[in-house]
């Protein structure tokens, strides 16, 4: 939907006006808060402190925002706290319709373990019922029909489900999948074999997101879309995705209502799909390396058939973007966009009821919130600076990169007018570093920045030392990146002054297999903030010194993203 779209209060207002009753216009009024859980109102300081930071997080990640899940009660009334925050420390609204917040609508879908099912037929009467969240997790994206099944689909292995004309690849190349369930791995070419000369190496591209791999496979007609889990090229375990796509699911209101979608799109167990591999005659591993060499044929899983019942509960809702700004003083239309997601996974479910069921999402992404509000209050707290300054908290990160990209389509900015943006997104409490992480590094100009900053304060840029994990694509700068505006990702360093390399990759492995996408991703008073607040004073170094510049950073030359920002700033 490329429209803007206005709140109820925005709404309200324009008819208002229409109705005359005097010559001055209506004024905006703020959206009523929901009747949710109330927010505290924090005291603090307009420098940056750690305990300021930690203060914000704590709040973010309470319990009673229940895992601040989009369009859900608890999960909005923390969109409102970040929005009362944001008016606390003096920020303006940031919609043109005078209030903080770019509604966006949303469907949340949640598949009825109980009425659903996906099952594999095999020969000689083999069989798989693959239950949904041990064995397998599967949903659809139809948003019209509570029920969706499908019977006896042929099962086709496709590689890695990549059609990539640039790279001379096309796993779908002779094979018809109209009706069929395509089989494929996660990541892309190149990965296993570490082959410099397939797409990026062991480096992930965007060919290897399962967001692409499904676009795809619906593209080429397929009913149903398996990919095959394993953890090193996912990048996370089975944990990671059972939680992640189990209960409550949230997706833009599509247009054709999903119809353009496959019907199923589904992760296997990587021990299921070696059975199903063997039962068709193929070896998985031989598949694997045949996968990764150029000139890679689909190849049909003769005997095995899919049939699958998904049957769901759908409700649409509106969930929020919550922005705020500082106007410029000489050149107010000139924005620097500092932007985080607010939004988590919720809650999930247990047969213990007991069992703490709340992804409170501290560290993703409470920390990154915290620290964009902790920026904007020390630049509200000064003399304007020439240029704005622009704060975006995105909602149904978790979900897709969805808050981001409607953001993208359907601009509150003029996206010629933004200068350069960064993206704030799970700031591990691991304290000091020697170092700053820059996820896709060698991207753009502003890492020049970045460098000099870093530099003053002893510090060095290491480039993402976790490539194949493909975080470039999977945080929301790479939605404003794919519009042309430079986009700036830093994450936190491995290499920490107490424990060096050893106990920053250490920590981050540790949260990944523990912490992340589940409950115990939860604030503790404990957290060593030293080296969130010395990551928030370089990103705010950064932000102060553009906004206070003719400086138009750019994509270095060779950057994908290049032609697109050189030609808005021709159109300018």
């Amino acid at each position: 939907m490329r429209f803007l779209t206005l709140s109820a209060a925005g709404l309200m207002s324009v008819a208002l006006a229409a109705c005359g009753g005097g010559s001055e216009p209506a004024k905006p009024v703020e959206p009523a808060a929901p009747a949710g859980p109330v927010g505290a109102v924090l005291t603090t300081s307009p420098d940056i402190l750690g305990a300021d930071i930690a203060a914000r997080v704590k709040e973010l990640s309470d319990d009673k925002y229940e895992g601040r899940g989009p369009g859900t009660l608890a999960g909005e009334a923390s969109a409102e706290w970040i929005a009362s925050e944001m008016k606390r420390i003096g920020l303006q609204p940031g919609n043109p319709d005078g209030t903080y917040f770019q509604v966006v609508k949303m469907v949340a879908q949640t598949v009825d373990p109980a009425k659903s099912s996906l099952k594999i037929s095999g020969p000689e009467g083999k069989a798989w019922d693959l239950k949904l969240g041990p064995d397998a997790v599967y949903l659809t994206k139809d948003q019209k029909n509570e029920t969706v099944t499908f019977a006896d689909s042929d099962l086709v292995f496709v590689g890695y489900g990549v059609k990539a004309p640039e790279a001379n690849w096309d796993d779908y190349a002779g094979v018809d999948v109209k009706g069929k369930t395509v089989v494929m791995f996660v990541n892309d070419p190149g990965f296993i074999t570490n082959d410099k000369t397939l797409f990026n190496g062991k480096a992930m591209t965007y060919y290897g997101r399962w967001t692409y791999k499904f676009e795809e496979a619906a593209r080429q007609g397929a009913t149903g879309a398996i990919l095959i889990h394993e953890e090193k090229p996912a990048a996370y375990g089975w944990n990671v995705v059972e939680s992640s796509w189990t209960g409550e699911q949230a997706d833009l209101v599509r247009a054709d209502g999903g119809a353009s979608r496959a019907k199923m799109e589904a992760w296997i167990q990587l021990n299921h799909a070696t059975e199903l591999f063997k039962a068709a005659g193929l070896d998985i591993d031989k598949m694997r390396a045949a996968a990764n060499k150029r000139g890679f044929k689909a190849v049909p899983m003769t005997g095995l058939k899919a049939s699958a019942t998904i049957t769901q509960s759908i409700t649409f809702k509106d969930s929020r973007n919550v922005i705020g700004t500082v106007k410029g003083s000489e050149k107010p239309d000139e924005h620097i966009l500092l932007m985080a997601h607010w939004d988590h996974l919720g809650k999930s479910t247990s047969d213990d009821p007991n069992a703490d069921v709340i992804n409170n999402g501290a560290v993703d992404n409470a920390t990154g919130t915290a620290a964009i509000l902790e920026i904007a209050e020390k630049v509200a707290s000064g003399t304007a600076p020439k240029r704005s300054v622009t704060f975006l908290a995105v909602t149904l990160e978790e979900s897709g990169l969805l808050g981001s990209g409607y953001f993208g389509e359907n601009p509150l900015i003029p996206l010629k007018n933004i200068v350069a943006g960064i993206n704030i997104d799970a700031m591990q409490p691991s304290g000091p570093a020697k170092d700053a992480v820059v996820i896709g590094a060698g991207a753009s100009e502003l890492e020049d920045l970045l460098k000099t900053v870093l530099a003053e304060n002893n510090r060095i840029i290491t480039p993402d030392p976790h490539a194949e994990n493909g975080y470039f694509y999977r945080s929301d700068h790479i939605s404003l990146a794919k519009k042309g505006v430079p986009m700036l990702y830093v994450d936190s360093g491995v290499d920490l002054v107490t424990g060096g390399k050893e106990a920053g990759e250490a920590i981050g492995k540790e949260y990944t297999e523990k912490a992340y996408h589940g409950p115990a991703d939860e604030y503790a008073d404990t957290w060593d903030m030293a080296g969130i607040e010395a990551d928030v004073k370089v990103d705010y170094e950064i932000v102060n010194r553009l906004a206070n510049s003719d400086q138009w950073p750019n994509w270095y030359k060779g950057n994908e993203f290049k032609a697109l920002r050189d030609a808005q700033r021709a159109a300018q």
